[in-house]
Formats: C-alpha cells, sequence, structure tokens
C-alpha cells in the first residue's frame, strides 16, 4: 500500500467525540503534497489513524452549506 502523506492546516470544528478520544471533525487539510481542501472524518486522538471521510473544495462546502441553510430540520 502506498503511504499517505496529509497535513492538517486548520481544524475548523469539532463535531462530536466518542468515549475513546477519537474526534469527527471539519479540517482544512493537504492530501499528497496537493492543494488542500475541507475534509470531514473521524481521527484518533493523535491524528495517527483516521476513518474514511468525505472531501469538498470549497465551492462543494458553500453548497452544502446553502443545502443546509434551506432545510427544515424538525422535519427529520
Amino acid at each position: 500500500m502506498a503511504q499517505l502523506n496529509f497535513n492538517i492546516e486548520d481544524i475548523r470544528g469539532t463535531l462530536s467525540e466518542n468515549k475513546d478520544g477519537w474526534h469527527k471533525q471539519l479540517t482544512y487539510i493537504s492530501w499528497n503534497n496537493r492543494p488542500p481542501k475541507f475534509d470531514l472524518r473521524s481521527w484518533d486522538p493523535d491524528y495517527q489513524a483516521m476513518t474514511k471521510g468525505i472531501t469538498l473544495t470549497k465551492d462543494e462546502l458553500i453548497e452544502l452549506r446553502n443545502i443546509l441553510d434551506k432545510m427544515d430540520f424538525d422535519k427529520y
């Protein structure tokens, strides 16, 4: 398996933390020395292990915000 390189440039916020200390976070991260993107996934306390997540461009994150702004959360 190829080595995965990443650099978390900014932690924008923590959505939750489980009993083992893993944090579900929105970060601004560079993968394999590419331009950074926004990323939502869980990380272990030392940022050495991670779950599968979703990576979004700035435009995709803005569109997600627009969708969430229009949602009626009481409906769900």
